[in-house]
């Protein structure tokens, strides 16, 4: 059972600017995501935001070989962030 502080801190990251999803790893099998719906604009003052709890994703499962490769312990301490993709000129 992942711990409410956790979706606290979670959505406390994808608020910050140039993040686009936030994820915790609890243990191998188990992670919790919030990842921002759509695109920021200065127009939007409505965000939505899905969250998801369960198994991890191919690129989650690859970050769990290297900590376990790297001898991490679960659960994580850090959340690991991905950053909004820039614009095309």
């Amino acid at each position: 059972m992942i711990p409410v502080s956790i979706y606290e801190k979670l959505m406390e990251a994808v608020l910050a600017p140039g993040i686009k999803k936030a994820c915790y790893f609890h243990s191998e099998k188990e992670v919790a995501k919030v990842t921002l719906r759509g695109k920021r604009d200065k127009r939007d003052r409505h965000s939505t935001f899905l969250v998801t709890i369960g198994r991890p994703n191919y690129d989650e499962r690859e970050f769990i070989k290297k900590c376990k490769k790297a001898g991490e312990p679960f659960p994580v301490k850090k959340i690991q962030v991905k950053l909004e993709a820039k614009k095309k000129k």
